[in-house]
């Protein structure tokens, strides 16, 4: 009889032992988990934030290099500047556009640190043609801003026009500028 009192209470023991360890101990174990878990997304998420933060900043840096002149006779600052010129006419070229008219325009903006040099640029392409031209503008490496745009569809001014590419062509007039930074000794 002592052998089975002493069984029981073992039993017992060991029974209260795995209530208590399943009740008690083992809930805080997932818990605690759960929280470094909840800490490790935050410091990912930081992470990542600062690696993004850390991509735009040398962006911002390429393109303040890109638009950075030394003064404002270098060729960057001119108001006809031969490389965006050049740019311009790769991409209306690319885009299958036909340049009417491209010149620099005499509304010229000049500061102690920066130059703002506006274009004027007609050009005769379907819409989609011209989307995808001022899309390109706006990834450039330069800092270059649409002034406004015109554009010339008037229904009867297809017929009229015999020289047209195709019918659904029309003349885009748009005044872009472009803004050089200008550096200052120290």
């Amino acid at each position: 009889m002592k052998r089975v009192i002493y069984l029981l209470v073992m039993t017992l023991v060991f029974g209260l032992g795995l209530f208590y360890y399943y009740r008690i101990e083992y809930p805080k174990m997932p818990r605690e988990i759960e929280s470094l878990n909840r800490r490790i997304e935050a410091k990912n998420e930081k992470l990542i934030s600062a690696q993004i933060l850390a991509q735009e900043l040398d962006l911002v840096a390429n393109l303040i290099d890109r638009n950075l002149a030394i003064s404002k006779e270098d060729s960057l600052a001119q108001d006809a500047s031969l490389p965006f010129l050049e740019y311009i006419t790769e991409k209306i070229n690319e885009h299958q556009i036909t340049l009417v008219e491209l010149e620099p325009s005499k509304r010229r903006q000049s500061r102690h640190d920066y130059v703002r040099t506006s274009y004027a640029v007609i050009v005769d392409c379907t819409y989609e043609e011209f989307g995808k031209f001022i899309n390109d503008l706006e990834k450039s490496d330069r800092m270059i801003t649409v002034e406004n745009f015109e554009v010339n569809n008037q229904p009867g001014q297809v017929e009229s026009r015999k020289d047209r590419r195709r019918w659904d062509s029309h003349l885009f007039e748009v005044t872009i500028s472009t803004l050089t930074l200008i550096k200052h000794s120290s």
